[in-house]
């Protein structure tokens, strides 16, 4: 009898037609069936938000053996929970999201839709990793992010992922890589985050904006080094935010009523 296939279930953050997503079913599709649902338009920035207020709309646009497109007028983490509850017939053995235009390193794993979708998918118990190149042009090239793709996502098909543990993975810009790098995720802050303008009206408006100051520059441990001297970074990022280092420092709260 033949096996299986694993299914895998991608999605992103920056809509059904970003070339990321492209270069990321090309990446796994000889691994798995892959089913695709994903955003009808851009949805960056929305971390692990879904639609409670409003409807969601599905649309079928592609079916092929081993391959099925599905756009979603909802989020990242909306597009993952349709995925699994409502329209694959069996559980997802990955959840995969990107590749994103630009990077999710350091603390942008807190505002990404692509780490967000990837979270989500550890929430369900099913090994997930987010995927992103730091490069935002819309005609970024992504080809040579597939041989890191394959190979990471072959890896954690092969072995797994601890139960609500995913991967945050960031590939660098440019041809030149050096590896991959396991490490951690950089201390540091978005800062300078705003400017102020006025609008048609002559009324205040101010648009995100801002850079990142690493707090740790030189610390080879973390993803922003890695990333800055030319490897890809892997992350494992938890679904359990507890600080349980510092849970036992404040269990004599408990007495204080």
């Amino acid at each position: 009898m033949e096996k299986r296939k694993p299914l895998i279930l991608v999605t992103n953050d920056d809509g059904y037609q970003a070339k990321g997503i492209e270069a990321l079913i090309d990446s796994v599709k000889d691994l798995g069936e892959v089913m695709v649902v994903a955003p009808d338009g851009p949805r960056s920035g929305m971390s692990s938000a879904i639609t409670s207020l409003q409807p969601l709309r599905v649309q079928l646009i592609k079916d092929e053996p081993n391959l099925k497109i599905y756009i979603c007028s909802g989020t990242p983490v909306d597009c993952v929970k349709l995925g699994i509850n409502e329209l694959a017939e069996r559980k997802p053995d990955m959840v995969l999201s990107g590749v994103n235009h630009g990077s999710n390193a350091a603390v942008s794993v807190l505002y990404s839709g692509t780490m967000g979708a990837a979270i989500e998918g550890a929430v369900f118990k099913i090994p997930s990793i987010g995927f992103s190149l730091l490069d935002h042009d819309h005609n970024a090239d992504f080809s040579y992010t597939k041989k890191y793709i394959h190979a990471v996502t072959k890896q954690v098909l092969g072995e797994g992922l601890p139960a609500g543990t995913c991967l945050n993975v960031n590939v660098p810009k440019g041809n030149s890589i050096k590896g991959i790098r396991v490490c951690r995720q950089t201390s540091g802050q978005w800062v300078n985050e705003f400017k102020e303008s006025k609008d048609g009206a002559n009324k205040q408006i101010y648009w995100l904006t801002g850079n990142f100051a690493n707090d740790e520059p030189h610390n080879e441990m973390t993803d922003e080094w890695a990333l800055a001297n030319g490897y890809v970074s892997v992350v494992p990022v938890k679904v359990d935010m507890t600080n349980h280092e510092h849970l036992a420092l404040i269990k004599a709260w408990e007495t204080i009523l």
